[in-house]
């Protein structure tokens, strides 16, 4: 029972009831993915409001890996498009009775081959853009920093336990 209250007092759903629901006393916050600390932009007894940034790490490689993604992202646009001709003019030929079915077959394959490797790009994007948006820590609700064991330097590994990097109450 205590858990299903807790879950809707994080959602903002509140009973009518003759004593307050506490979603929890502290909760224990850490960046979803890996990295350094690099800035921390509040202190212990600080009252912070939802959305507002706490801590930031380093978003070198994070931004590294973004413009990678961009990059193949692109060259797989390029081949997209470069399948997509091939297949037209492969139909027009197949349409003349100049070419075969077998070439009409291998330039649809490649142009399905190239939608698929354009899909692929599109989600590493887009995981890439999100990964270095969590570089951010953000509080999920208003509350008041109770401790912050991540200091500029700490060095984040977004695994199954993570450490926590700043407690609110």
């Amino acid at each position: 029972m205590k858990q299903r209250r807790v879950a809707m007092a994080l959602a903002g759903v509140w009973l009518a009831s003759a004593s307050p629901l506490w979603a929890a006393d502290k909760v224990e916050l850490t960046t979803r993915v890996s990295g350094v600390v690099v800035e921390v932009l509040v202190k212990p007894g600080q009252r912070v409001k939802k959305g507002a940034v706490l801590l930031r790490l380093d978003r070198t490689v994070l931004q590294a890996r973004l413009d990678e993604a961009m990059a193949e992202q692109a060259r797989a646009q390029a081949d997209e498009t470069d399948a997509r001709r091939e297949l037209e003019r492969s139909q027009e030929l197949y349409d003349r009775t100049v070419s075969s079915t077998s070439e009409l077959e291998a330039a649809t394959l490649r142009h399905v081959r190239a939608q698929a490797a354009l899909s692929g790009a599109n989600a590493r994007r887009v995981i890439a853009q999100k990964n270095l948006q969590d570089a951010e820590l953000k509080a999920p609700f208003d509350g008041v920093v109770s401790a912050i064991p991540g200091r500029p330097g700490t060095v984040v590994a977004a695994d199954c336990q993570p450490k926590p990097l700043v407690i609110l109450e």
